[in-house]
């Protein structure tokens, strides 16, 4: 039988599926809710967006609660205008606070290197000529340094060298050797009388308190 218009077994047909066009990615518009007739394929694309990794969230619950708060006021149509309005979400996204605080802070890092480096290149002709005077310093100066370091050095090496034990028990022998020859020679003036007894003894007194007084060290010296 022929169906006429307007009959109630008419089928009606769905309207069609008048989506937005949108600038947002695929993972913001799948998002979005989809008309019956498009179910499937969002379920389709949205499970093969969900086998991607997604990155993990940074946002912290204060600054969640601050966007949220920006965006309760506003109807259905600004908020579909957000979605479908580049400029006006760019609008949007600045005027959040966390995004104004982030804007400030890398204006003030900004400034900040700019003033940094503008100071280092203002210094610039003061580092060339310190380097200039090292230079000179470094081949005039140090040259002279170095010569008479070496020169105490071998100064230093001498003394320790007289200054070592070895070499105070030498001297210390020739001391002793030199007073025996004087204390033989004073005996021998005393035998040829060309000395007195009383400054004999004197003399010769003193030169053996010297001697023993040296040999007691070399012993103790040599014993230690």
């Amino acid at each position: 039988m022929f169906k006429f218009w307007g009959s109630q077994e008419e089928q009606v047909r769905p309207p069609p599926d008048v989506s937005t066009q949108s600038w947002y990615p695929p993972s913001v518009s799948s998002s979005r809710p989809g008309t019956p007739g498009s179910t499937s394929s969002n379920h389709s694309s949205s499970q093969r967006l969900s086998d991607r990794p997604q990155s993990p969230s940074h946002v912290s619950p204060a600054e969640a609660a601050g966007i949220i708060s920006a965006l309760k006021d506003k109807s259905v149509d600004e908020l579909r205008k957000l979605l479908s309005d580049k400029d006006s979400y760019n609008q949007f996204f600045l005027s959040l606070d966390q995004v104004k605080i982030q804007n400030n802070l890398r204006d003030e890092l900004r400034k900040e290197t700019l003033q940094l480096a503008s100071e280092n290149l203002e210094k610039e002709p003061r580092i060339m000529e310190l380097r200039n005077q090292c230079s000179i310093i470094r081949t005039t100066e140090l040259a002279a340094a170095k010569e008479k370091l070496n020169e105490l050095d071998q100064k230093k090496e001498e003394i320790l060298k007289l200054c070592s034990p070895a070499s105070l028990l030498r001297r210390l022998q020739e001391s002793m050797k030199e007073t025996e020859e004087e204390s033989d020679n004073l005996h021998r003036q005393l035998l040829d009388r060309e000395i007195d007894l009383s400054s004999f003894t004197h003399k010769y007194k003193k030169l053996r308190i010297n001697y023993h007084q040296r040999a007691l060290i070399q012993l103790a010296a040599k014993t230690t």
